[in-house]
């Protein structure tokens, strides 16, 4: 059990918060994110993903509700809002569901290293 589970004896809350059944893909990926409405961007790493949601490392903290975006590789930008904010890190939950494998798919397009980066030895003669 994490520090994030639901208790069982709180109240029952269907806002989809506190809903923590989605399996959780740990990871470390960098993300792009910003608040809703505004140009700044920002790189955040993100240490776990699911279908509904991330969690990653900001160290200054945000206002639960805010509602915000991340540019998550393989996915493109997914809007939600910030469900918790503690101890340096914090919690989103999207506003639609997302396949999280989609981020760990290879960023590469072919199945061999492309020529300009294999070094090239020559050949002396003797």
């Amino acid at each position: 059990m994490d520090q994030y589970s639901q208790d069982p004896f709180s109240p029952v809350n269907d806002d989809g918060v506190h809903n923590r059944q989605d399996s959780r893909d740990s990871l470390f990926l960098m993300a792009d994110f910003r608040v809703h409405g505004e140009k700044d961007v920002r790189a955040v790493r993100v240490r776990n993903l699911s279908q509904g949601g991330l969690m990653a490392e900001f160290p200054d903290g945000l206002t639960q509700g805010l509602r915000v975006e991340f540019d998550v590789r393989g996915i493109g930008w997914v809007p939600g809002h910030v469900a918790w904010s503690a101890a340096g890190r914090i919690g989103v939950a999207f506003d639609r569901q997302i396949d999280p494998m989609l981020a760990r798919k290879p960023v590469g397009q072919g199945a061999h290293t492309p020529t300009f980066v294999k070094p090239i030895f020559t050949r002396t003669q003797r």
